[in-house]
């Protein structure tokens, strides 16, 4: 094995006993071929890439035999003794360490490490992102790109001394397992967040209080306007901003992607303007999962006139009658939800509402001041289950980034 002569740009100087190779000198590519139609090769079983679990590194699934059409055509032979490595992107950080023999996709290329590499040491540091980044630097083809290995092969990696090697990769294999449970359990704590919103509007439109509230049709307590279109905006005043069913996410008006139309009757205008406590619904979209969502209009503090689309229909609320954000909670519940799958109607591909119907549907109309009550506790809970979501994200963010984190230390022999 030749010590490589060319050390990464930023590298740091390598602990005593340590020293630079080129990855090519310490992992050799194996590519012997085993073909189906031998009775020998049938029996094997095959690892694709579908097979290898990003994260973990595992075999995983279902192994093909002879008779599946997955295991059909050229594929590799690996044992043991072998580092599976994907290297068609975006697989470049799927790397196996197989405990049995078998044969593999062509996009795993089975590599055999030189006797001064130890297998696991090999495997983790085909993870670092180092590699990852030089691979995805060093990709060939368009359709379905892959590393360069003769290129990547020439990257200089550190390797120290055997007995250190084995060492690095046990306490790496330990701090990984720590990092997967800290991941399994931030994520479990994530989707407990994420049910919050249904468990608070299920507690209240669920509620033995609530079989005991007024019920009334949606078009008595509200009007429901059809939206408008016009043609492409320019830089005249008689543009304005209009807003269509991707605002509308997970219940909250987003404009982040606003269309402009311009419309120069000003009546249309006047009729087509959203105002504070108006509700929009999607009417019309591609997607059952995406018909009939809706969300609630608050004046953005930039001061613009905003207008809904044709594909939307406004529902604003009879003053007095009913509260527009208690309406908005209802609207989000499981209840509302299970009444907006029997509205559903399908036509050319395009799913549409039907409005008379969706204006038909009964919905809980307790006394006003109790409706506002509601709505100001729901608001604050929702807002807390905001704020929890948003804090476990940015736990489990913190968490996602730790495994290169500890692949940095490793390879600068800080672990």
């Amino acid at each position: 094995m030749n010590e490589g002569t060319v050390q990464l740009k930023e590298a740091k100087t390598l602990p005593d006993g340590w020293r630079w190779f080129k990855l090519g000198d310490i992992a050799k590519p194996d590519t012997t071929q085993v073909l189906p139609e031998t009775p020998e090769a049938g029996q094997l079983p095959y690892v694709g890439l579908e097979h290898v679990e990003s994260e973990t590194g595992r075999i995983t699934g279902t192994l093909s035999g002879k008779n599946t059409a997955s295991a059909q055509g050229t594929a590799f032979h690996f044992d043991s003794r072998h580092v599976l490595y994907g290297k068609l992107r975006p697989y470049l950080n799927k790397v196996a360490l197989p405990d049995f023999e078998g044969r593999c996709s062509t996009e795993l290329l089975p590599l055999l490490p030189v006797s001064e590499c130890y297998r696991s040491y090999l495997a983790w540091l085909l993870r670092h992102s180092e590699i990852v980044t030089e691979a995805t630097r060093l990709m060939m083809g368009t359709r379905m790109p892959r590393a360069d290995m003769d290129e990547l092969f020439k990257l200089p990696v550190p390797l120290p001394p055997l007995p250190e090697q084995k060492r690095i990769a046990a306490r790496i294999q330990e701090l990984m397992a720590e990092v997967e449970h800290a991941r399994t359990a931030c994520e479990a704590q994530l989707e407990a967040a994420k049910a919050l919103p249904q468990a608070y509007l299920r507690q209240v439109f669920e509620s033995e209080e609530a079989k005991r509230w007024e019920r009334r049709r949606l078009g008595e307590v509200c009007k429901g306007d059809s939206g408008v279109w016009g043609d492409p905006g320019d830089d005249s005043p008689s543009c304005f901003p209009i807003l269509r069913s991707n605002n509308i996410q997970s219940g909250t008006m987003v404009l982040d992607d606003v269309a402009v139309i311009k419309i120069t009757d000003t009546s249309v205008v006047d009729k087509k303007r959203l105002i504070t406590g108006d509700i929009l619904v999607t009417t019309s979209s591609g997607s059952k999962d995406l018909l009939g969502k809706s969300a609630l209009f608050i004046q953005p503090p930039d001061g613009k006139e905003y207008l809904f689309s044709n594909f939307t229909m406004r529902l604003r609320s009879h003053e007095g009658i009913v509260e527009p954000t208690f309406l908005y909670f209802y609207l989000q519940s499981p209840t509302a939800k299970h009444t907006l799958t029997l509205l559903q109607d399908t036509t050319t591909g395009l799913r549409n509402l039907d409005r008379a119907e969706f204006l038909a549907q009964t919905v809980p109309i307790p006394p006003l001041a109790q409706q506002k009550r509601i709505a100001t506790e729901l608001r604050v809970k929702m807002e807390e289950a905001e704020k929890l979501k948003a804090s476990i994200e940015k736990e489990l963010e913190t968490i996602n980034a730790l495994p290169q984190a500890i692949l940095r230390k490793a390879f600068s022999g800080e672990l």
